[in-house]
């Protein structure tokens, strides 16, 4: 795809406070004066570049560090292109290129730009290094799990599940999934991302009072096997940091981003003082089929000892929330305990050399 038509470019960078962005024309020059929003400033900063839009054609790029926006700014209609690693000098240890620099990226050669769609997310065009990565981390994600460093589900012979959230919290759809577990007494995990964190600590002094499991999902998100071992270690970090000094406690498990990742990443995770939290039973909420396809993809799945990946935030997760009381009813009717993922009992080893062994 190529962004040729497009007369205005938004570089949209991220940090730890939230968005720079910057608007450029066809001949380099600023639009409007560079723009700052704070992290929970999202619904503004696309209201924003849609008033934009109005009045000129615009492709809104940000980079694959950035995980948080493709699917609000798809959902609003946004033309939304990424910029590649292989596209652009360093980042920094925290944080992305300057916003200025995505949008001269995509004004000089928008025919290497991937156009990013609501299905393929911020990995469209990306899907087979994605599988690849998987593929060759097998061996290494099985040394962690044997060594009790990777948790993918719990014993199949004690009959609790757990329901995890990802990318929240989140202003809306985080209370109204507190209200539903709280309705039916069950308790969850929720792995939260550090620019939600940092936007909004009530809702999650909200999770933690109400005795749900806090967990690491990364600051903002990004595709890991685009990290430096420094930049994932500083991006678990700072997450960890933001939950301590709102709640006094730190999470002690990790998910990584889509799922995604490689030897590479599973070593520094082996060095890091964390528990890698996958799943087995993946609603595929994130792809939007309707409430009740969400609920039939996890009750058709999901069993004893499982993990079930829900979302709750980084998009409108509204069928989520809809299809949650079937989810929980029907987990319930097989008589199924629902926890958290730290309340599920281990399963067994499957051979008895545990040792943590890792080709650096």
């Amino acid at each position: 795809m190529s962004v040729r038509m497009a007369k205005w470019y938004a570089g949209i960078a991220w940090t730890g406070a939230g968005y720079q962005v910057e608007v450029l024309d066809g001949a380099g020059q600023r639009v409007a004066e560079p723009s700052s929003w704070g992290a929970g400033q999202v619904a503004g900063l696309i209201g924003r570049l849609r008033e934009l839009g109005e009045q000129h054609p615009l492709a809104a790029v940000f980079e694959s560090t950035n995980g948080l926006l493709d699917g609000p700014m798809t959902a609003a209609g946004l033309e939304v292109y990424r910029a590649d690693p292989w596209l652009l000098p360093p980042r920094p240890l925290f944080g992305s290129v300057p916003a200025r620099l995505l949008a001269e990226r995509a004004r000089s050669e928008p025919g290497r730009l991937a156009r990013v769609t609501a299905e393929g997310g911020s990995l469209t065009g990306r899907a087979d290094e994605y599988f690849e990565g998987v593929r060759r981390s097998e061996p290494v994600q099985a040394a962690l799990t044997a060594a009790g460093r990777c948790f993918e589900h719990g014993s199949r012979d004690t009959p609790r599940a757990a329901l995890t959230f990802d990318d929240g919290p989140d202003p809306v759809h985080t209370r109204r999934i507190l209200e539903i577990l709280d309705r039916y007494g069950v308790r969850a995990t929720f792995f939260c991302v550090g620019h939600h964190v940092a936007a909004l600590p009530d809702e999650v002094r909200r999770v933690a009072a109400a005795g749900h499991e806090l967990g690491n999902h990364s600051w903002s998100h990004p595709f890991l096997p685009d990290l430096t071992p420094d930049q994932l270690r500083e991006q678990i970090d700072r997450t960890a940091e933001a939950v301590s000094r709102v709640t006094g406690e730190a999470p002690v498990r990790f998910r990584p981003p889509y799922g995604a990742l490689s030897p590479e990443v599973l070593t520094t995770l082996a060095e890091h003082p964390t528990t890698l939290t996958m799943w087995d039973v993946d609603s595929r909420d994130w792809a939007g089929p309707g409430p009740e396809r969400i609920a039939s993809t996890v009750l058709e799945a999901a069993g004893p000892g499982s993990v079930v990946l829900l979302h709750e935030g980084a998009g409108d997760r509204g069928q989520t929330v809809q299809a949650l009381p079937s989810i929980i009813e029907g987990l319930l009717e097989r008589g199924l305990e629902l926890v958290t993922v730290g309340e599920l009992p281990a399963p067994p080893l499957d051979h008895e050399d545990h040792e943590l062994r890792l080709e650096h």
